[in-house]
């Protein structure tokens, strides 16, 4: 997935509407493949579902990364960089999230992290000719409800920590996206546009679906919707 000796074209700016949208247009005007760009404010930055993703000034990892090497399943980005923010959080803060299916890092049960990823498409191709992957992460500072690593932190260098970790994944991460799952195993409630659906979570397969398991014995296998941890 990394080529040997690849650099990451990092670009930082103080604010912005929304690094996604900026790098989706950069890659339209023809940025190259592993192009970053961070901003130290977002004005209309956004997770899943249009959601708000707002923090002070300065104080978050608020940053995006496109790929043009796109492999077959497309999410293996989306989780790839799950995995590396994982691993930067322990190396720089000494603390080791937990994945909740399908983008989110959880810090003892709290939100920490949120990943948006956004492809474009390339005509006749069997696979998007880039992808957009952005990732605000919580450094210095959190909602009510939510987790931050602390205002000790640099985000800068968690990002630093997120981009090497990133280029030192094995070629299968299988093992390890599955390993660093918290669904699996859980009780949730998965939340659809028309429809929710309780059970037991019991596994993520290779293409990034969530095997369910519901109240009724039927085995569901999503490739989208909102989970929801239950107790």
């Amino acid at each position: 997935m990394t080529t040997p000796g690849a650099t990451w074209h990092v670009t930082v700016v103080d604010e912005t509407g929304s690094t996604n949208a900026d790098l989706l247009d950069a890659a339209v005007a023809g940025a190259p493949d592993r192009t970053v760009l961070q901003a130290r404010h977002q004005t209309a930055g956004k997770g899943r579902l249009d959601r708000q993703w707002t923090a002070p000034a300065g104080a978050n990892l608020l940053v995006s990364l496109l790929f043009r090497d796109v492999p077959a399943d497309p999410h293996q980005l989306t989780q790839r960089v799950a995995l590396a923010a994982v691993e930067a959080c322990s190396q720089v803060a000494g603390v080791t999230p937990t994945l909740k299916w399908p983008n989110d890092l959880l810090l003892d049960g709290r939100k920490l992290a949120g990943i948006l990823a956004q492809a474009g498409a390339a005509p006749g191709a069997d696979r998007p000719a880039y992808v957009v992957v952005g990732i605000g992460l919580n450094v210095g500072w959190a909602p009510d409800d939510a987790a931050c690593l602390g205002d000790s932190f640099d985000p800068a260098a968690v990002l630093d920590a997120v981009l090497t970790a990133y280029d030192r994944l094995p070629s299968d991460i299988t093992d390890a996206y599955r390993s660093s799952l918290g669904t699996i195993g859980k009780s949730v409630r998965v939340e659809l546009a028309a429809s929710t659906v309780v059970g037991h979570a019991l596994d993520v397969l290779a293409d990034g679906r969530l095997v369910v398991l519901d109240e009724c014995g039927i085995t569901h296998r999503f490739d989208s919707g909102d989970v929801v941890h239950l107790r």
